[in-house]
């Protein structure tokens, strides 16, 4: 429904009102409107969706900013259906794009798909981590730190964190975790052209980056179960982006 949505003169309120809509007539509850902001004081957050475009990390507003031709955006979202949550994002190019902001959505499609893999292959988080850092950086990109994914269940947000990088000084089994049956992550890379540096817009919300260079972000939540991982917020079909 979204990648019909995305494209030129369709205002990003537009896209957040459909999908609330879809999550109204499917009993849903929409995850993001009205969460607490992480800065003391600030407002909470408007809308179902994040949705953020060129520049813009993470946590963009939607409002009546029309997508162009050669945008590329990022829309995030999460929803409670039955008790359980789910949270997920894409990047979709705005027609046609510039052949290096491309790749840079290419290259962090592929290294979620990387992380799905090494999953059921891995036996430690930071293992993973590891592999995402060194495909993202020899692509010629960088890799977002001040934001991570998360555990999910029952809530939105829960333990453990899950880096898409490891910092020096890193310990297993202290900032670690084991890929064990039953755990649920939701993993989320953001990847930068430039540098890795955010910064927050005078809205408290919008992240962007610090070289207004662009920035891409896909994410799936996912299972670890005894047969290997299975993408719970894959498509109808099995589709995953």
């Amino acid at each position: 429904m979204v990648r019909k949505l995305v494209k030129p003169s369709v205002a990003t309120i537009e896209i957040d009102a459909a999908i609330e809509n879809f999550y109204r007539q499917h009993n849903a509850e929409p995850l993001f409107k009205f969460y607490p902001n992480s800065i003391e004081g600030g407002p909470t957050f408007p809308a179902v969706t994040c949705i953020s475009i060129n520049r813009e990390v993470v946590h963009g507003i939607p409002g009546k900013r029309k997508l162009v031709e050669g945008d590329v955006v990022s829309v995030d979202t999460g929803c409670k259906y039955n008790g359980w949550c789910g949270d997920a994002a894409v990047t979709l190019p705005v027609g046609k794009i510039a052949p290096e902001v491309q790749r840079l959505l290419d290259v962090t499609r592929d290294v979620l798909h990387l992380a799905i893999q090494r999953i059921g292959q891995r036996r430690w988080w930071s293992e993973v981590a590891e592999e995402m850092q060194t495909f993202v950086r020899k692509a010629g990109f960088s890799v977002v730190e001040d934001f991570v994914g998360h555990g999910i269940g029952r809530n939105m947000h829960e333990d453990p964190q899950v880096p898409n990088f490891v910092k020096r000084g890193y310990r297993r089994g202290r900032n670690d975790f084991r890929l064990v049956p039953g755990r649920v992550i939701a993993v989320e890379p953001m990847v930068n052209m430039g540098t890795k540096e955010v910064r927050v817009q005078p809205d408290q919300w919008t992240q962007s980056t610090a070289d207004g260079k662009p920035s891409a972000h896909f994410e799936h939540t996912i299972a670890v179960t005894e047969s290997g991982p299975v993408v719970l917020t894959a498509g109808p079909n099995g589709e995953s982006w």
